[in-house]
């Protein structure tokens, strides 16, 4: 009799803690849901905002008159092309030098070098240190290189260089884990085949680390696209059409703060050219995500 009581008491003891640790699962389960939907819903609600406003406000200013005309009256009517041309310039010569140096960089450290050695791991925590650096202080340096010392002065050129200095650490980072991410059976596989590590590097590890690559990139322009404080030091803010890339000239970043801090009546310009900023970046979004996967069929199918 006792015998039996004790057991049924420690078989509802057991249930019944069987069921507190559910429900304590299940009630953690369900915190950690709602706290992530909280998040995606926030961050979606602040991107919508943030667009529709800029939307709202300037779409009444919005014309092809808008994008091809001269900069008129410090912004006050006009149009931006001379912004567009400048923006154009200083991010191509900014891809064009870090591009190039990122790829290299990365493929030395990610298949050259040792994962765990302590060469790697400076030079890694060297651009972490690099990437969290004040855009403020690339534009000093900017200055007091291209601008002075090299003789460049405020230039299209000196803002270009500038900027990939800045977005290199980014790039770099970017295609280091893309090529790191890519299995290492791929590695023994082509080595299995005899394949020459060059040929095993451009047919198989860059075609399969092309979304890494493309991370890096799209980064780097949105940085560039976006970046105002170093620019002033280094490009300069004038509004005429440039000639060469010696010639100075604004971003359209740039040309947003003017009109929106220093030029009485340029919000609704701002708003127009702000919009055309966004819609230049969802068109180099798609158009690098799409090129990257055109890349990586054709480099598969070779």
């Amino acid at each position: 009799m006792n015998l039996s009581f004790r057991t049924n008491v420690n078989t509802d003891s057991v249930r019944a803690t069987s069921l507190i640790g559910l429900r304590n699962g299940q009630l953690s389960d369900l915190l950690f849901t709602a706290a992530v939907w909280g998040a995606f819903l926030t961050v979606t609600v602040v991107f919508l905002w943030l667009v529709g406003d800029v939307l709202i406000r300037g779409v009444g200013a919005l014309s092809w008159d808008f994008v091809v005309s001269p900069v008129i009256d410090s912004g006050r009517s006009g149009g931006i092309a001379p912004v567009l041309v400048s923006t154009a310039c200083i991010v191509a010569v900014a891809l064009a030098v870090a591009f190039p140096l990122a790829l290299a960089s990365a493929i030395l450290i990610s298949e050259f070098l040792p994962r765990t050695g302590t060469v790697s791991r400076l030079v890694i925590v060297s651009f972490d240190v690099l990437a969290g650096m004040p855009s403020i202080v690339f534009g000093l340096f900017g200055n007091a290189l291209f601008n002075q010392l090299l003789g460049f002065g405020y230039s299209l050129l000196s803002g270009g260089l500038t900027l990939a200095c800045m977005v290199l650490p980014f790039m770099i980072k970017a295609n280091i884990d893309g090529l790191r991410a890519v299995p290492r059976s791929y590695r023994e596989a082509g080595d299995a085949l005899a394949m020459s590590r060059a040929s095993i590097l451009w047919h198989v590890l860059l075609p399969a680390a092309i979304p890494g690559i493309i991370a890096g990139v799209l980064l780097g322009m949105g940085r560039a696209l976006a970046e105002t404080a170093a620019l002033l030091f280094t490009s300069g803010y004038v509004t005429r059409m440039p000639e060469s890339l010696m010639d100075s000239g604004r971003t359209i970043s740039i040309h947003v703060y003017d009109l929106a801090m220093n030029v009485a009546g340029g919000d609704q310009m701002a708003y127009a050219s702000a919009l055309i900023l966004v819609v230049l970046l969802i068109i180099i979004n798609f158009t690098v995500v799409r090129l990257g996967d055109w890349i990586q069929r054709c480099s598969l199918r070779a």
